[in-house]
């Protein structure tokens, strides 16, 4: 049986650690083996470019370079992770994907269309299953997440790009309703989770697991 991919989206501060941790006890319930990774990250090679990426120094980063690199990342962490392990038939569970590129480098960076094409070469036009967003306010999130760890690159742009960004996950989730789920990401952490655990019952009904 070809496996599952199901990715998480959503600013810091939304919670997607948790919920990764409570939808890979779903599926440990059902007796289905579970792959984590990240965007970007993942393989040794998608982390080196992560810290990149990420590093606070490298504020002249051009926006397609940036781009570019986070579809690199993206290529390396579907060929090694993603396409083996549902190959094997497991669940794989992705923090962050191509929707992130779309939100961050398309609308909140501004860089359009190109950023959905060269995506597609990356990824061999993979798509997830189901993906969840959790929505928050930007500055919400950014006071949620403070005390977590320190600011990267993307944390140091402004309160307009970031609700570009956000506006860009609702264009996503207006064209896509059947794969992108939005959820209201203020609630608590249970009802958070019986949002997502209605989302992956629907799901696995659709699949027949």
């Amino acid at each position: 049986m070809r496996g599952l991919f199901i990715t998480l989206e959503g600013g810091d501060g939304a919670g997607k650690s948790t919920q990764i941790r409570n939808i890979e006890k779903y599926f440990a319930a059902k007796g289905i083996k579970v792959t984590h990774t990240r965007e970007p990250g993942g393989p040794p090679i998608s982390e080196k470019l992560r810290e990149i990426l990420l590093d606070t120094g490298n504020t002249e980063m051009d926006a397609v370079t940036e781009m570019l690199i986070y579809a690199a990342a993206r290529a390396q962490n579907v060929r090694e992770i993603v396409l083996p392990a549902m190959e094997r038939g497991e669940v794989v569970i992705c923090d962050r994907f191509v929707d992130s590129s779309i939100a961050y480098q398309a609308f909140g960076r501004e860089l359009g269309s190109m950023v959905a094409e060269v995506n597609r070469h990356a990824t061999g036009g993979l798509s997830p299953d189901l993906t969840i967003w959790l929505d928050i306010d930007p500055e919400k999130g950014k006071a949620r997440a403070s005390g977590d760890k320190g600011p990267d690159r993307l944390d140091l742009e402004s309160t307009a790009f970031h609700s570009r960004v956000r506006r860009g996950y609702a264009s996503i989730a207006e064209s896509e309703p059947e794969r992108f789920k939005r959820i209201d990401a203020s609630g608590t952490i249970e009802e958070i989770q019986g949002l997502i655990t209605d989302c992956l019952d629907e799901l696995c009904r659709s699949k027949g697991i």
